[in-house]
């Protein structure tokens, strides 16, 4: 009998009395990934954990339920009562009675404290009798939690002395991944089919806490996929310096394969390179900073919608992420700026950052440098990009975005020039016109059942050259659907479609350049399955029509399974 489960709303009646209740800390099963940016900053604005100071926070609690009122005076009484990191309560979940020790353990400190603090006025008379009781009764169970807590603090310290840091975890993802494509470019010499490949992305990441609440994230990265060994180059898709990032193209890529910085040189398969290098700050409860010398636009914004995950979600890089997210090497996958910003919080509801990036902010000059992209904080290419995202209801999020970057040479192939890319080494200005671009996207993640989301992204980039009469418009959009936990706990099923960024219009000098005849689309389906905690197997299909706005090109068809492995 003493392992007896019991419903916890039961618990909830029984214990409604007294006025005391505790969820016990329990999360659920997901797989562990890198830790990010985002995972820092999350800890930092959020517990994983929280406790809740209204009982309408949970969304599976409902007014009508049988056990609202008694849990609604529990909170408002004595606030002893936590949730789940997704919001949820979980009510109807059983625990044993050493479970229920465990909360009653907590709910007596919150007692004490409350008695030490002076108000006893606080606790009735009846509570203290109930307390004595439940302590009697729990008698057994209180003392073998407590030597359950004396052992972890003894294995804890054990493990703390033999831990590679105290104040630095290391983290890892490897993803490996089989690949092959159809659906040559007829208008380029030497285009085929591809052969079955197969790459591989590792990814080491240091995250270090200082004392004052700042962290520092420092990542190592080693790749094999891009380049000449891309699926788009073998099909005739790829741009000569393999700088835009084409249609026909995988998620777990860098969108430049070669050396943007300075003078187009590709590099090395499976070099290890420092690809970010950023440091967090809090200065209060709601407003973070951050500054690095290796950073890009998704370290700082939050990506609402959930194919946006390069190991566990969509397998191309149009899916990955909105085309306003990846402008002027937003998600470019090696930390392309040097950038700081802040991001403040003014409510539960409302998320707004922004942040200003220089791609060469560590030359001091163009001249010797044979930079293609300028040089300087300030001089150069750079982008500034701010983001609101609100939160109006636990299942919907809205993120309204704005960036405004200038670049000395075509870093996106915009269709602007004589050539889409015209890099000329030693040459710092091969355009003769810095290139800018006004960018707007629009997200909307909508979780209109417990198990399906469905995710709308809108992009709108009009770009300009500064002293030349010559302009272009593109768009781009994409609809979603995502089944979570398909089959089994943890397993998701994406099912994407749209169109890739696609110029629209053109006018002043460009508007005779015709190089796009007619509108690309994609459609996408994968399937995430967790075989482990750790390890997860992703195969997955995209169709791209009419890549890269070709009239006369066919369909070209993607196949991928894609492993990853966290550690």
């Amino acid at each position: 009998m003493k392992n007896l489960p019991i419903s916890i709303y039961k618990l909830g009646a029984l214990t409604k009395k007294l006025g005391l209740f505790l969820v016990i800390s329990s999360f659920a099963v997901v797989a562990p990934a890198i830790a990010d940016t985002q995972d820092v900053i999350d800890k930092i604005t959020k517990n994983n954990l929280a406790q809740v100071t209204s009982v309408s926070q949970f969304s599976d609690v409902q007014p009508t339920d049988w056990a609202f009122t008694a849990l609604q005076s529990l909170v408002e009484r004595y606030g002893c009562i936590a949730g789940y990191p997704n919001g949820t309560f979980r009510g109807s979940r059983a625990l044993s009675r050493y479970e229920f020790a465990a909360g009653l353990n907590a709910c007596l400190d919150k007692i004490n404290e409350l008695l030490s603090s002076g108000l006893a006025d606080k606790v009735s008379k009846d509570d203290l009798a109930t307390i004595a009781r439940f302590q009697t009764e729990f008698a057994a169970e209180l003392t073998a939690l407590k030597g359950q807590v004396d052992k972890l603090e003894n294995r804890t310290a054990g493990l703390e002395a033999q831990q590679f840091s105290t104040t630095t975890k290391l983290s890892g993802e490897v993803i490996l991944s089989a690949s092959g494509a159809t659906g040559s470019n007829p208008n380029v010499l030497g285009s085929s089919n591809t052969n079955i490949t197969f790459n591989n992305r590792v990814r080491l990441n240091l995250t270090t806490a200082f004392p004052n609440g700042g962290t520092l994230i420092t990542g190592l990265q080693a790749t094999n996929i891009g380049g000449s060994s891309s699926l788009q180059s073998a099909l005739g898709y790829n741009d000569p310096a393999g700088l835009n990032s084409s249609t026909v193209r995988l998620g777990t890529e860098t969108q430049f394969p070669v050396d943007v910085s300075n003078t187009l040189i590709s590099t090395s398969n499976n070099s290890v390179n420092l690809y970010k290098l950023l440091y967090i700050q809090p200065l209060a409860k709601n407003f973070i900073t951050f500054a690095g010398t290796k950073a890009e636009v998704t370290d700082a914004f939050p990506q609402i919608s959930p194919f946006f995950n390069e190991s566990q979600g969509s397998i191309s890089r149009f899916g990955t992420a909105a085309a306003a997210t990846r402008v002027s090497g937003g998600t470019s996958g090696f930390g392309l700026a040097s950038a700081f910003g802040f991001i403040w919080l003014p409510s539960e509801q409302f998320d707004l950052r922004a942040l200003y990036g220089s791609i060469n902010a560590s030359l001091p000059s163009d001249s010797g440098n044979n930079s293609l992209v300028g040089s300087g904080l300030f001089g150069g290419s750079y982008i500034f990009s701010t983001q609101l995202t609100y939160t109006p209801a636990k299942n919907l999020a809205v993120a309204l975005n704005y960036a405004y970057s200038s670049h000395q040479i075509n870093i996106l192939g915009t269709g602007l020039s004589s050539q889409d890319i015209i890099a000329i080494p030693n040459t710092v200005n091969p355009v003769g016109s810095r290139i800018n671009l006004n960018t707007i996207g629009l997200t909307l993640n909508w979780g209109f059942s417990p198990k399906i989301d469905l995710t709308a992204t809108g992009s709108f980039l009009f770009t300009s050259l500064n002293s030349v009469n010559a302009q272009a418009t593109f768009s781009s959009w994409m609809v979603g659907l995502n089944f979570k936990d398909m089959f089994a706990e943890g397993n998701r099923l994406g099912l994407l479609f749209g169109q890739p960024l696609n110029r629209s219009s053109l006018s002043g000098t460009q508007a005779g350049i015709n190089n796009a005849t007619t509108t690309p689309y994609q459609l996408e389906a994968f399937f995430n399955f967790r075989l482990s905690k750790n390890i997860s197997v992703t195969p997955g299909v995209f169709f791209v029509f009419n890549p890269e706005g070709i009239s006369n090109a066919p369909t070209a068809t993607v196949g991928v399974v894609r492993t990853t492995l966290t550690f």
